[in-house]
C-alpha cells in the first residue's frame, strides 16, 4: 500500500496501542513509519535510510532481508503452516530444532519447552521451578528472587520477576512470591568500592536475602548475565562466580534468562558461556530466529527434567508453542550462524573492533563512563564527568540524544540517561564506524543542547 507518511500516521493514531508509549504524546507527535530493512539498515517513509543501533530489539542478530530465513518460512507455509504439540503429538521442525538446541546449548541441556516469547519462557519457568519443587516433596519452595531494575517480560508472571518499579506501579505487581535484591551496576551504585568488592557485595545481598526467607522457601534465583534493558548492566567479574556459590550451596535453582544475551550477542553462544554460569533453566528467544518470526524455548537442565518427567502431567503450554513455521525459521537461523562462524567472528573481530571504536566516546565531555561486552555497549550522559554528576530530571538528557541519534540517522536507544546500542551481529566494520560517528554527532548536538 504506497500511502504517505501523514496518511499512515493518521491512520496508526487511529487504531493503533502502541506497547510501552504515552500515547497522548505519540498522537501530538507521529510515529516514525519504518517500510523496509536492509543488512543492517531501516528505511522510513520518507525514504531515508537509518542505522540501526538496536537489531530491532535486540533480535535481528543476522540482519535484514536474509533469503534463506524467508525461503525456510515459505517452504514450510506450504508444507505444514501450524500444527500444534498438544495430544501426544509432534511435527518435524519442532523435533529437530529441539537437537540443534540441544547441540548448541551448554552440556547438561538435553529437553526445551518451547513458547511464543520470552515472556512466556519466563512464565514457565516460574510454573516449572515450583512444580519441580512440589514434585520432590517440597511444595513450600514457592519464592523467587530476581533484581531491582532487572526486566524479564511484560506478562504478569514476567513483569513481576523483572524489577522495574514503573512496571510495578501498574497493575499491583509484583504476585506474591517473588522479592528483589540489589542489580550490580557499579557506575551508577558503586561508588566507593572496586569493582571487585562491589560485585561481591552484590551477589552477597542473594544469600541475605535467602537468610531472611529461609532456605527452604526458595526455589530459585533468576538473573539476565547482562541486564540489557535495565541499561546494560555488565556486572564484574566477581559477582557470577559467587552468585553460583551461592545457588549450589543453598541447594536453590539458577535461571539464566538469555533472551537478549543468546546466540552470540555476548561473544559466545549464550551468556552463561561468557560468564561460567551453570544454570538450570536457560530462557532462549529473540536472536533463535533473528527476530523474523516469534518464538522462545525454555532450555531445562537434565536434572530438573528428571524430575519433571517423573512428576506426572505438567498441564501447562501455548497454541503456538513450537509453530512449525517459526521452528524452520530458527532451524534455518542457526546453521546460517553456523555456517558464516557467526559466534567466532563476534568473539574474535567484530566485538573486539566494536569496543575499541565505542570506547572512544569517553573523552566527550558529556560522557561520564563507556563500557561493553560482545555485541552490546552503553554510555552514561553526565552534566560533569569528574563527578559523575547526572543533569537534572528536567533536561531529559537521555531523551534529548535519542531524538538527535534518530534525526541523524541512527537508532540509539535511552534509558534515563543511559545510551545503549546492540547491533546486528553481521555488522561490518565499516558500519561500525559508521555508527560511532553518527553517536558522536548525536552526543555533541546534546552537549550543545543542555551545556548552556
Amino acid at each position: 500500500m504506497d500511502l504517505d507518511t501523514r496518511e499512515w500516521q493518521r491512520r496508526d493514531a487511529s487504531h493503533h496501542l502502541h506497547p510501552f508509549t504515552d500515547h497522548q504524546q505519540l498522537r501530538d507527535k507521529g510515529a516514525r513509519i519504518i517500510t523496509r530493512g536492509e543488512g543492517v539498515y531501516l528505511i522510513d517513509s520518507e525514504g531515508r535510510r537509518i542505522l540501526d543501533g538496536m537489531a530491532g530489539l535486540w533480535c535481528v542478530n543476522m540482519g535484514y532481508g536474509r533469503e534463506e530465513l524467508i525461503a525456510a518460512a515459505e517452504r514450510q507455509m506450504r508444507e505444514l503452516p501450524y500444527y500444534n504439540l498438544f495430544f501426544q503429538t509432534a511435527h518435524p521442525p519442532a523435533i529437530e530444532l529441539a537437537g540443534l538446541l540441544a547441540e548448541v546449548t551448554p552440556p547438561g541441556f538435553n529437553q526445551v519447552f518451547f513458547t511464543g516469547s520470552g515472556s512466556e519462557c519466563n512464565d514457565t519457568v516460574l510454573r516449572m521451578v515450583r512444580h519441580y519443587w512440589a514434585c520432590q516433596g517440597k511444595p513450600e519452595r514457592q519464592v523467587i528472587i530476581s533484581r531491582r531494575n532487572a526486566y524479564h517480560g511484560s506478562t504478569v508472571a514476567g513483569a513481576s520477576l523483572g524489577g522495574m518499579r514503573g512496571m510495578h506501579e501498574q497493575g499491583s505487581l509484583p504476585i506474591p512470591g517473588i522479592v528483589h535484591i540489589d542489580q550490580p551496576y557499579h557506575f551508577g551504585e558503586g561508588q566507593g568500592m572496586s569493582p571487585h568488592e562491589f560485585g561481591v557485595a552484590r551477589a552477597r545481598q542473594l544469600e541475605q536475602k535467602l537468610l531472611e526467607l529461609g532456605p527452604d522457601k526458595v526455589a530459585a534465583f533468576i538473573g539476565e548475565p547482562i541486564q540489557g534493558a535495565g541499561g546494560v548492566i555488565i556486572p564484574p567479574e566477581s559477582y557470577w562466580p559467587e552468585v553460583q556459590r551461592i545457588c549450589d550451596h543453598y541447594g536453590i535453582l539458577l535461571i539464566a534468562d538469555e533472551v537478549i544475551c543468546g546466540f552470540g550477542r555476548t561473544g559466545s553462544w549464550f551468556g552463561c558461556d561468557t560468564f561460567g554460569i551453570r544454570p538450570d533453566f536457560m530462557c532462549l528467544a529473540k536472536g533463535i530466529t533473528s527476530g523474523y518470526v516469534p518464538l522462545g524455548a525454555v532450555m531445562v537442565s537434565d536434572r530438573v527434567a528428571g524430575v519433571i518427567e517423573r512428576g506426572g502431567e505438567f498441564a501447562h503450554g501455548f497454541t503456538y508453542s513450537g509453530h512449525p513455521v517459526s521452528c524452520a525459521v530458527a532451524i534455518a537461523n542457526i546453521r546460517l550462524m553456523q555456517k558464516e562462524s557467526i559466534v567466532k567472528r563476534v568473539h574474535d573481530r567484530i566485538a573486539p573492533y566494536l569496543q575499541r571504536r565505542w570506547a572512544e566516546l569517553s573523552a566527550l565531555p558529556i560522557v561520564g563512563e563507556t563500557r561493553g561486552k560482545g555485541m552490546v555497549a552503553a554510555l552514561e550522559i553526565v552534566q560533569d564527568k569528574h563527578s559523575k554528576t547526572r543533569f537534572p530530571a528536567t533536561a531529559h538528557a537521555g531523551l534529548t540524544c535519542r531524538e538527535f541519534c534518530f534525526d541523524n540517522g541512527l537508532v540509539m536507544r535511552a534509558v534515563g540517561d543511559t545510551m545503549i546500542i546492540s547491533p546486528p551481529l553481521v555488522i561490518t566494520e565499516t558500519e561500525v564506524d559508521n555508527l560511532v560517528d553518527l553517536a558522536r554527532r548525536s552526543l555533541e548536538l546534546t552537549a550543545e543542547r543542555l551545556l548552556v
